[in-house]
């Protein structure tokens, strides 16, 4: 969920700032870039330096430093973030947040963000139990700032209960878990197939194809990023994920079958995009095969017809995504696979399009959905397809 997003972390004045850095190590582990802004009072606590280190980034602290020269935009700050955490989270900057006071860079960036705010509190129990926080936690609510709860535990000023900031690991499964909820597929589990099959004719050589998998992949990643549950089932192929899915291998258009009508059932929505073999060597030979004459025949018998037998088996609830690449009569034969399969959308690609098929970075493709309705793409990179691609279907979903 955090892979390349930018987070602010905001780090205020309290003995609580030291679990910053186990929180900025923990977003820079789960691939967030992570620029910290420390509140004067937070230098006390922790210094510049060591959140520097783990973030990356420098830390900022004031709008100017003279040392430097160095102006720090807000505006700049708060529109480059997609999500600011503030951890912990004072008395005296939740009340600022609160009331609009502008006193401080950490203030003035979150004035000027756009983007979802989280804040951890952390504070004495008799400041956190008192009627004027409270009054400004129910204002950060209504404003649509997040809040990650505090614990109760042993305090700094030795008494026991509520304002101990939420562990650093704590506050990532929250952030997480708050931003998956939001997603338009949360809660949805989205089935892909990817790469090639390899078809053995003996213990060294197969029948395979020039699938990379990698439109299948940025497919799965695409709808990892719309917060669905994502099992990948993928051919022989280098690629790899960039985000936390169910990966399944297997190697023959017999596995791939086996491995889709498994998972098939539970599936919200199944995009087959992998190059699946039509045929497969009637009998392989257990022994390397020698070169011994001037020809050589392999027979070959159909495979079953994946795509086809899952249409058979689809519900009006699930979605089934297939694709087609063609040499001619592109649309002729994009639309009979649209029918015949019973596919709620065929996206199509032609080898006559330059930039388009297989191991390329780029793709161009064509859609139509149930009702036969025609959209076109121009050429783009396969992230930028698989996004489109992800919008087509979730505009079936949504319908």
């Amino acid at each position: 969920m955090l892979k390349n997003k930018n987070i602010i972390l905001g780090v205020c004045g309290s003995i609580a700032a030291y679990k910053s850095a186990v929180l900025v190590r923990l977003l820079i582990k789960a691939g967030a870039n992570v620029k910290v802004i420390l509140t004067a009072d937070a230098a006390n606590f922790i210094t510049p330096l060591t959140l520097a280190t783990l973030s990356k980034n420098p830390v900022y602290t004031k709008y100017f430093e003279e040392e430097t020269g160095v102006w720090s935009n807000h505006v700049e700050l708060g529109l480059w973030a997609d999500y600011m955490i503030i951890a912990p989270a004072s008395a005296n900057t939740i009340g600022k947040m609160a009331n609009g006071l502008c006193d401080n860079l950490l203030s003035a960036v979150y004035l000027s963000a756009k983007c979802p705010v989280f804040y951890a509190p952390a504070m004495d129990l008799d400041m956190w139990k008192h009627d004027s926080t409270k009054a400004n936690i129910r204002k950060l609510q209504e404003f649509g700032n997040v809040m990650v709860s505090p614990n109760s535990g042993e305090l700094a000023s030795g008494l026991h209960g509520e304002g101990r900031m939420a562990e650093p690991e704590g506050i990532m499964a929250y952030l997480i878990a708050t931003i998956t909820k939001s997603l338009p597929l949360a809660g949805q589990k989205v089935m892909v197939t990817a790469g090639p099959t390899y078809e053995p004719i003996d213990p060294v050589r197969f029948i395979g194809n020039h699938s990379s998998g990698k439109m299948g992949f940025t497919i799965a990643d695409e709808m990892a990023k719309l917060g669905a549950e994502v099992t990948l089932i993928s051919g022989p192929t280098a690629e790899k994920s960039v985000h936390p899915i169910n990966r399944i291998d297997v190697m023959t258009a017999a596995e791939m079958l086996s491995a889709c009508t498994n998972n098939f059932a539970q599936s919200n929505i199944i995009i087959m995009s992998a190059a699946v073999a039509d045929y497969t060597p009637a009998h392989v030979s257990s022994q390397k095969i020698k070169k011994k004459d001037d020809e050589f025949n392999i027979t070959l018998k159909k495979t079953t017809d994946i795509l086809f037998t899952l249409g058979q088996l689809k519900t009006p609830e699930q979605i089934l995504v297939g694709f087609a690449l063609e040499t001619n009569n592109e649309e002729e034969n994009a639309l009979y696979k649209l029918r015949k399969k019973n596919l709620d959308l065929i996206i199509l690609n032609s080898l006559q399009d330059e930039g388009a098929g297989f191991k390329k970075d780029t793709n161009k493709i064509t859609t139509f959905n149930r009702a036969e309705e025609k959209m076109t793409y121009e050429l783009k990179s396969k992230a930028e397809v698989a996004k489109d691609i992800c919008s087509a279907i979730l505009k079936l979903y949504k319908a």
